[in-house]
């Protein structure tokens, strides 16, 4: 038996699909179980004990040839990943992000039996099935969760997971060290890609300070390249409330240094449910998106107020006010943490 997933971007997408990998290999042990996915998420995935091989799809690299007007190099290299695709001749292929890229992806593979979930654009023509993402559950990854129960697997056996290597945890280790952190340290993960996930930078700020004084010790900012200028703003402010790393880590380091935390608190963003899968304290603050009210993380907690209009996801009500994001009040965000910290 050899199976196929595939889920390309999104960091926690990625993270939460992972669980995926368990589900599998109880079902067939003795499978070949293989990954699709985008370049930026290998440090995800590359380590996982359970995985056979992972395609990497460098999906930026090649923009950059055809901005370059490198076509011949574009499209050898895109043959090659193909043939590498079809080698394994899948006897089942997932496509658990249902887009047509994923899609095209999945049908370009080769795989007898290729699954869609939730697909669309197009893509649900590619497949040969198709289930819908629709799933009344309180816990991380329900739809990817349903996939693998759909295919015969019990819902326990679902247990999303990253491995973090020996190199990757000695460098977490170092740059704790360097930043004079020889304990666990309080994280922070206040950023993504949508303004409406985000909680206030104010608010950040006077939390950074409140546990700043209750630890005794700084904490750790974490982030992608994108948010470097934002972290070295918040930072300079913070009265020394916070050391920045944000963007200056491999994913891998990340995630290493995650392991090492002694509280992170995040909104819904990659880095938070990296946390919520690596067995540590973690505080979720949810609004316009709610991935998962509960965890299967006995040490993770999730706040978030409901109102009428949310989750709003991509199509916010409230012009720019953010309402239910504003309904995570500092004091009682710090009246969590520390009850977590004791």
């Amino acid at each position: 038996m050899h199976i196929l997933i595939i889920r390309l971007g999104a960091m926690g997408d990625v993270i939460l699909a992972s669980g995926l990998i368990s589900a599998l290999r109880t079902l067939y042990p003795e499978a070949r179980i293989d990954w699709l996915a985008e370049s930026g998420n290998a440090d995800l995935l590359c380590h996982h004990p359970e995985l056979d091989h992972l395609h990497l799809w460098p999906r930026q690299h090649w923009r950059r040839l055809r901005q370059q007007g490198r076509h011949g190099q574009f499209l050898a290299e895109a043959r090659t990943l193909v043939q590498t695709l079809r080698k394994p001749r899948y006897d089942l292929v997932l496509d658990g992000q249902g887009l047509l890229k994923s899609g095209i992806w999945a049908w370009l593979s080769g795989g007898r039996r290729r699954i869609g979930l939730g697909s669309r654009e197009g893509s649900q023509w590619l497949m040969t099935e198709t289930l819908d993402r629709q799933i009344d559950s309180p816990l991380p990854g329900k739809e990817y969760r349903k996939l693998a129960m759909h295919l015969g697997a019990e819902a326990r056996h679902f247990v999303p997971g990253v491995a973090v290597c020996a190199a990757d945890m000695a460098e977490a280790r170092r740059l704790l060290q360097e930043c004079g952190l020889d304990t666990p340290a309080i994280m922070l993960a206040p950023f993504t890609t949508r303004p409406q996930k985000h909680w206030f930078a104010e608010r950040w700020l006077a939390l950074a300070t409140a546990l700043h004084q209750a630890s005794k010790q700084p904490l750790i900012l974490l982030g992608g390249p994108g948010d470097r200028d934002r972290a070295a703003q918040w930072t300079e402010h913070s009265a020394g409330a916070l050391v920045n790393l944000a963007g200056q880590t491999r994913l891998g380091v990340a995630a290493a240094l995650i392991r090492q935390a002694r509280l992170l608190i995040g909104v819904d963003t990659g880095l938070t449910h990296l946390g919520m899968v690596s067995s540590i304290p973690v505080l979720a603050l949810f609004g316009s998106t709610r991935p998962y009210l509960a965890s299967t993380n006995p040490q993770g907690r999730v706040l978030y107020h409901p109102l009428s209009c949310s989750p709003c996801r991509r199509r916010p009500t409230c012009d720019g006010r953010f309402d239910c994001m504003a309904l995570h009040e500092v004091n009682a965000v710090l009246a969590q943490a520390l009850e977590m910290l004791a």
